[in-house]
Order: C-alpha cells, then sequence, then structure tokens
C-alpha cells in the first residue's frame, strides 16, 4: 500500500510542477505508518519537506496536493492535520490485502531486496577466550545474531565473524593460570585467572614436571607489592623454566576454552562463518608489515623507546602505542593489521558490535583506518551494554578474573535459549539491561516472550480444533470488529517494521512489535469466537488468525526464538 501511496502522491506533486507551484519531486516520499489510528492508516511529512520550495505555509501545500490526488479505491478519506500532515485513511478492502499476501508468501513474507545484495562483514562477541562466556557476552551474542538476522530479511549478503585473541599478555595470563594450578601452589597470584575452569584445564595436563616459578619473583599486591610487575615475572619463569612445554599448556588452554565457546555459541543458536586468529596476523608478518607501512607514510614516531601512532592528526584524544619498548607488538597494533585485513576482503560494509566500554577505541581505530588510505566511514560500530543480572531481586556480582560470574550456559540452562535471546535484545542496544531471571522464567503475560508464543499456541489450538469441521471460501468483508481491523492493521506494519528494525540496527523494535502484534490477538481471542455455526465467518476468522500465526513465527524466527505450538 506504501508503493501505491508514493505512485499517487508522485502524480499529483508532478500535476503542481506543470502548474508552477513546484519545481521538482524529492527523490525519497516519506510515507508512515500512523502511531495514533485516530490520524488514519499513514502519513506523509511532504508538504512541510517542499513548502519552501512552494513558497507557501505546509498546510496550504497539503491541501493543494490533496486536490490533485486522483481518485483511488484504496484510500477511504484523506484529511490534513497538525502544522502539514497528510493522513491517508485506507479501506478495509486494501488493508486486508495483506492478509492474502501473508498466507501466499508464508515464510517469506516481510522479506525484501532493499539491501542489494551488499556484502557485510559482522564482527561480533570476540570475547577473549580466557574464560566461558557470562552473561555480559551473551547480550552481544543475541544482538549480533538478530541484527545479521536481520540485514539478511531485507536483502544484504552477512557474513558472521569471531575475532578470536589468541595471542598477547593475557593469554599469557591464562597459560602460567593453568600451570599454577597444575603445580598445586598453595598461594594464587592476585592477577591470574581462578575460575573452576582453570582447574579442569590444568587437570588434562600429564607428563609435565612441576617447578616453583615463584622463585625470585617480586612480591605481589596482597603482600605489598606490585601485582601486574608479579604475574609477569610469573610468565616469564614459566617460560624459561618449561621451555616447549609452555606452548603446550598455551595451546591446551585457549583450545579447551574455545572449544566450550563455540559450541556454547552453537548451542545458543549463533553461527559464524569464520573464526579470525589474532595469532595469524603475528604468523603471516601482517602486525609488523602494517606498522611499517605507516612508519613509511610518517604517521609513526619514536619516544622512549616505544613506537607512537599519531592518531591525534585523525581526532583521538592521544597519540597510541603500537609498539613497546621492548618490541612487543601492542593490542592495538594487531587491531590496525586486522582492520586492514578486513577492508582488503571487499566488503561494502564492516559492522563492528562493541562492548560500551570500548567507546574510546573507536576514534584510534578510524584514525588508522584513514591513514592507511581507506575510508573508514566503510566501517560502523554498535555499541552494547553489558547486562546486569539479578536473581529474587538481587543482582548477581561477576568478575572474570576471580572466576566469580554466571556463565551464558548456566544462563540458558535456567531460563532457556528463547527467553535468553529475547530478553538480550529487548532493549536498545545503548541502554543498560536488567535480565529479571524470575520474569524470564515465569509463565505470565508480564514474561513478553511467553506472551508471544502463548499467542502462537493459541492459534494452533484453533487451527487443530477446526481441522474436522467444513471450510467455505473466506469473506474479508465479514472482518469489522474493532479488535478485527485493529488486528488486519498491525499485520500490515510488519513489513516496514522488520525494515526499520534492520536498517536501523534495532532488534528491540521487532521484539516490541511482536508483543503488541499478541497483545491485539488476546484481545481479539478473550472477545471473539471462532468455531462459529457460520461457515463463511468461520472461514474468514480463520484466515485472520493463521496470517497472524505466520507473522508471529516469522518475526520469532529473525530474532532466533522458537515458536511453540502448545505451552
Amino acid at each position: 500500500m506504501k508503493q501505491a501511496l508514493q505512485a499517487l502522491l508522485i502524480q499529483a506533486l508532478q500535476a503542481l510542477i506543470n502548474k508552477g507551484v513546484l519545481e521538482s519531486v524529492p527523490d525519497n516520499i516519506r510515507i508512515d505508518h500512523s502511531k495514533d489510528k485516530s490520524q488514519g492508516d499513514f502519513a506523509s511529512n511532504i508538504a512541510m519537506v517542499l513548502s519552501k520550495q512552494a513558497k507557501c505555509a505546509p498546510r496550504e501545500l497539503a491541501q493543494k496536493i490533496v486536490e490533485q490526488l486522483a481518485d483511488a479505491s484504496e484510500i477511504e478519506k484523506i484529511e490534513i492535520a497538525g502544522p502539514g500532515f497528510i493522513n491517508f485513511f485506507m479501506s478495509q478492502g486494501s488493508n486486508n490485502q495483506v492478509l492474502e499476501d501473508i498466507l501466499s508468501q508464508g515464510v517469506e513474507f516481510g522479506l525484501s531486496t532493499v539491501g542489494n545484495g551488499q556484502r557485510i562483514l559482522l564482527e561480533f562477541v570476540s570475547a577473549n577466550p580466557t574464560g566461558p562466556l557470562h552473561v555480559g557476552h551473551g547480550r552481544g551474542a543475541a544482538y549480533g545474531a538478530t541484527v545479521s538476522n536481520l540485514l539478511r530479511a531485507v536483502g544484504f549478503e552477512v557474513d558472521n565473524e569471531y575475532y578470536v585473541n589468541d595471542a598477547g599478555r593475557q593469554m599469557d595470563i591464562l597459560a602460567t593460570s593453568v600451570y599454577l594450578r597444575y603445580c598445586e601452589v598453595a598461594v594464587f597470584p592476585d592477577n591470574a585467572y581462578k575460575g573452576d575452569y582453570i582447574l579442569d584445564i590444568a587437570k588434562q595436563i600429564t607428563n609435565i614436571d612441576k617447578h616453583d616459578i615463584a622463585q625470585g619473583v617480586c612480591k605481589d599486591e596482597k603482600d605489598g607489592g606490585d601485582k601486574e610487575k608479579h604475574i609477569d615475572e610469573l610468565i616469564a619463569n614459566c617460560k624459561s623454566v618449561l621451555g616447549s612445554d609452555y606452548q603446550v599448556i598455551f595451546k591446551l588452554a585457549i583450545d579447551s576454552i574455545l572449544s566450550g565457546i563455540k559450541a556454547d555459541l552453537a548451542d545458543f543458536g549463533i553461527e559464524y562463518q569464520q573464526w579470525f586468529s589474532e595469532q595469524s596476523l603475528v604468523d603471516s608478518g601482517l602486525s609488523e608489515k602494517t606498522v611499517k607501512a605507516l612508519q613509511a607514510s610518517g604517521h609513526i614516531y619514536e619516544k622512549e623507546g616505544a613506537l607512537w601512532f599519531k592518531t591525534t592528526d585523525f581526532g583521538d584524544d592521544l597519540d597510541r602505542v603500537v609498539v613497546r619498548d621492548n618490541g612487543l607488538h601492542t593490542y592495538f597494533a594487531s587491531d590496525i593489521a586486522y582492520h586492514l585485513e578486513k577492508f582488503e576482503r571487499g566488503y561494502d560494509k564492516i559492522i563492528n558490535i562493541w562492548g560500551s566500554d570500548h567507546h574510546g577505541y573507536i576514534a584510534r581505530v578510524k584514525a588508522s583506518i584513514s591513514a592507511l588510505g581507506h575510508d573508514p566511514e566503510k566501517l560502523e560500530i554498535l555499541l552494547v551494554q553489558f547486562a546486569n543480572l539479578y536473581r529474587g531481586g538481587e543482582k548477581v556480582a561477576m568478575s572474570t578474573r576471580s572466576g566469580s560470574f554466571v556463565t551464558l550456559e548456566e544462563l540458558r540452562h535456567e531460563v532457556g535459549n528463547d527467553a535468553a535471546r529475547f530478553f538480550y535484545v529487548l532493549r536498545k542496544s545503548e541502554q543498560h539491561m536488567d535480565f529479571d531471571l524470575d520474569l524470564a522464567k515465569s509463565k505470565t503475560n508480564e514474561n513478553p516472550v511467553f506472551y508471544i508464543q502463548y499467542a502462537h499456541a493459541r492459534i494452533c489450538s484453533v487451527l487443530k480444533q477446526a481441522q474436522s469441521q467444513t471450510t467455505i471460501q473466506p469473506d474479508l468483508t465479514l472482518l469489522s470488529s474493532d479488535t478485527e481491523i485493529a488486528l488486519v492493521k498491525e499485520l500490515n506494519r510488519y513489513k516496514d517494521v522488520l525494515k526499520a528494525s534492520a536498517l536501523n540496527y534495532e532488534p528491540h523494535v521487532l521484539a516490541y512489535y511482536l508483543r503488541e502484534l499478541a497483545g491485539e490477538f488476546h484481545s481479539y481471542y478473550n472477545n471473539s469466537e471462532f468455531l462459529v455455526e457460520d461457515d463463511a465467518l468461520r472461514s474468514t476468522r480463520l484466515l485472520l488468525i493463521q496470517a497472524v500465526k505466520q507473522v508471529l513465527v516469522n518475526g520469532l524466527s529473525v530474532l532466533g526464538v522458537s515458536a511453540p505450538d502448545s505451552m
């Protein structure tokens, strides 16, 4: 219907051009679903957009546009509202067309080609493999997977990627932590990883000698020393004493944790096309080549034995170290090389989903892209706030380093994949989120995912009961009650909601729409009979709820949530 209205408006505007009222027609004429049902089905602000060109007030131009609109059977009436909005009230017949579209298109209803096959590389989660994924990572996982589904639904080609930080200091802390557990040391370092999973990995070690790697090491923080220097000296001793066995432990630790992460995400319904290794940047020499390229272009200078990237030339607040005074590349150096590698793969757009604590990292990454001769506007960075977990009204404390956290696996087992996926995307990604475990497990109307799934199950129950009854051709003119008209109008919104959710990276908009659709259905269910004696009325109402069922299935599928037949 929106396309039909746009065509009518273009004709009207062209007529005004011919009369000398306007000079040109804009490329994009905005038509939105009206939020207030008293304001019709659709609204356009075109008169306000073109009033300056027409040299008259928006309401005056709106009246001229309306006078030029050709009669169309789809439009019941047109009103001018507020400063110059044009409100369209569509005929019930045109609204009802969506029912036939939904049932003929099935799972493809709502899909579009607005993305025109553009290729997108979407990187998300990318948590350091130093421990299992926890509930904080779960939000980024659910958000990223749903954004990927949304973009694919509107015609983009999307590759999901996980950047594995399998090189650098944190990995050395992990390997040393495992070795210390293997050695069963009595006092564990403040800055080591302490979770039970470290002990589980240590139990897999065989035929490696146990040494006291704490000899000659400076004091830890609890003893009045420096915890960072303490762990670094433990790492150096561990490497020196173990020799090649250090790499055995290093690989065992990373492989064990990474395999768990992969399994966890797969069980959460998340698929990646590629797992990209940070170590591969070192092994291939790309990280070193990238630094040299920046040196050659004059973007790097030396200070106090370290190499600094002049990110302030590109809007960053400080210059950044890329090679430390000990010759080791920083994480930032690897990240520059990684983004260069991404750009060279030829994607139309690159999207990173990062935790909100990485906000300050955006400027320096975009600076590196500019310095290397690429367009930083091709990179879009979406930020996700970590989730706060509540049980029994109390916030659950979490710390990966101390080992005190709730894993994503534990969360999924407690509330189920469906509730976890839905709750994680129910808020804007930039907003703080409180995940209420008790609500997620409840079977009440206050639980939004239960409320939506229950609507689907109710429809399935009605359709199952109707299987033995004779049906005839539906008569859509019989859909005349307020609840039926409201339900049909809600179904008409789905395609636009899906498109907007995708292009704005806002899964919560689709989630809220599904809850509203479920609400309209539950009202219909509570106020209507479906298996009535009148064959035509029965067939018509069954067709309507079949269409609702299909849209619920389609929308939930995009969110990664199931649509059970019974509950």
